[in-house]
């Protein structure tokens, strides 16, 4: 497996608010790899956000690349992640932004903080599993274990030795710094006999929200605040998948972790353990995630746009694509995901030097405002066909359009919800709901006083959801499902938001030492 400085997860990244890191990757691994800082705005610098064939090609074998990282408004809990193919299964760790100096957090300060992070175990080299499913056309093989801080815990015989402990003292409240990285399942999360206060999402605050569970999905990040207020023992921090595809074989294994009281008791020969919902009670995700608030306070005021110049309707779907090599299974097609029925098709060149070059049929501007063809996208979809259009759509803005994307599920081979990510932004989640989204009754229903800020969000499978922004940020800056096998698929798209008026609202300079696209 690949890793970063020898270790499972990475190394955490600790910084202050408003500042930069810089960060030197060396590449001794055999496969190209970028780093992507998930979360971090970067502004006017979409050089060092790290998607390959987006915004930078690969990093090759033997090679290095310096990256800076520009923190701004961001505080709270962020992540890094390799993003090229398959990598960011081992390559990951967490971003940890401090607020800044003088200033302290909007609640009382924990007695100590600890990262959590929810991985995936696979048994084989990741990058040779997605190549063979990619070659059949078919599913990639599900992962074999979920982990906590690289260990799937001792309902596994293979780590029973090995199983995470976090001992805390009673009476003391820790604050945990969750980061999802499962690759494509969405995790249900929970600490036996323990209520949970989450005051944070995606570097950002929230109003506190006391809840026995958080539901979580590929890419998100929380902050959230445990008491250690029960009988001293040991309890289990458990981890457990959502999966509400039918039919499509899943990890359904459940991780844990130990909670460990310190002092002088007799510890249970098993700690206690807890039940999370179920691995297809979607009601219990959407229940959580629409009780969250932005702070909205005076010392953390939000700006929700109210004046949209820009409006999309954007259908996720899953469908199927001819299979070139005649190898794929099933019908010699093979499957793929879409964004209003076009499946993204990456290039040997990055978009944003072909951008920022003039260079032609790199890409086309034509990604569309909403699906080609209406339908009854949470119903029956009629004759519509599951097949897609391959290509390299991408969608120009103008600076400072103020934006509202709504994302459709629909039902066309199979209904899935998914983690939808937009680089470069926080946007603001107004609406959510079950079936069509209707333009005529449902924006009456948007929080527009203190909806969550955030850069991940889900669709669920048979609904909608609306998210706003100001397009301030200049630059190529991919959207994209953030299920791995989803956007291997396809499920993604380029956002170009042009220049604004002077340098300052002006993409930088590019680097002199950019990785080179050429195979040599």
């Amino acid at each position: 497996m690949l890793t970063v400085n020898e270790s499972f997860p990475g190394p955490t990244i600790r910084v202050r608010k408003a500042t930069q890191a810089i960060v030197n990757v060396y590449n001794y691994g055999r496969y190209d790899v970028t780093i992507h800082w998930h979360g971090v705005k970067q502004p006017r610098n979409p050089w060092y956000d790290g998607p390959e064939y987006i915004t930078q090609c690969g990093i090759k074998q033997g090679h290095n690349f310096t990256y800076v990282v520009l923190f701004t408004v961001e505080e709270g809990t962020l992540w890094w992640h390799a993003h090229s193919d398959w990598t960011r299964a081992t390559v990951h760790g967490p971003i940890v932004v401090l607020p800044a100096l003088g200033t302290t957090y909007p609640f009382p300060s924990p007695y100590e903080e600890h990262t959590i992070v929810l991985g995936s175990w696979y048994k084989g080299d990741v990058m040779t599993i997605i190549s063979d499913a990619m070659y059949t056309g078919g599913r990639p093989n599900t992962s074999v274990a979920h982990t906590i801080n690289g260990q799937p815990g001792d309902l596994y015989p293979c780590s029973n030795d090995t199983t995470y402990r976090l001992k805390v003292k009673p009476g003391k409240t820790y604050m945990l710094r969750i980061v999802i990285a499962v690759m494509n399942v969405e995790i249900f999360f929970g600490i036996a006999n323990h209520n949970l206060t989450v005051v944070g999402q995606d570097g950002a605050y929230l109003k506190p929200v006391t809840t026995d569970y958080i539901s979580t999905a590929s890419g998100q990040t929380f902050d959230v605040l445990v008491t250690a207020n029960q009988e001293p023992s040991l309890y289990y921090m458990i981890a457990s998948p959502l999966f509400d595809t039918h039919g499509t074989p899943f990890d359904n294994s459940t991780s844990t972790a130990i909670f460990e009281y310190e002092g002088d008791y007799s510890p249970p020969s098993t700690p206690v353990f807890q039940f999370l919902p179920g691995c297809n009670d979607t009601e219990a995700a959407v229940k959580f995630v629409k009780r969250l608030r932005s702070l909205a306070s005076k010392e953390y005021p939000i700006y929700v746009p109210k004046n949209i110049t820009q409006t999309m309707l954007i259908t996720t779907t899953m469908n199927h694509m001819p299979c070139p090599n005649k190898s794929c299974e099933a019908r010699g097609d093979r499957l793929a995901s879409s964004l209003n029925n076009f499946t993204y098709v990456t290039g040997s060149i990055d978009i944003l030097q072909a951008y920022t070059r003039n260079l032609s049929d790199v890409y086309t501007t034509d990604f569309p405002d909403a699906p080609p063809v209406m339908y009854n996208f949470t119903g029956d979809r009629g004759n519509l066909s599951e097949y897609t259009t391959p290509g390299t759509r991408v969608k120009m803005l103008n600076y400072g359009e103020q934006v509202e994307i709504v994302f459709q599920g629909t039902t066309i081979v199979s209904s899935e919800t998914h983690p939808m990510h937009l680089h470069g932004f926080s946007f603001f989640v107004v609406g959510m709901g079950k079936w069509n989204f209707d333009y005529a009754s449902d924006p009456l229903s948007y929080n527009l006083v203190d909806p969550p800020k955030v850069n991940t969000i889900i669709v669920p499978a048979l609904g909608w959801v609306a998210i706003r922004f100001v397009a301030d940020n200049p630059g190529t800056w991919l959207m994209h499902c953030h299920l791995a096998r989803h956007l291997i698929w396809g499920m993604s798209t380029v956002l170009i938001v042009k220049n604004g008026p002077s340098n300052d609202t002006s993409i930088r300079p590019r680097p002199s030492y950019m990785p080179s696209c050429s195979s040599s």
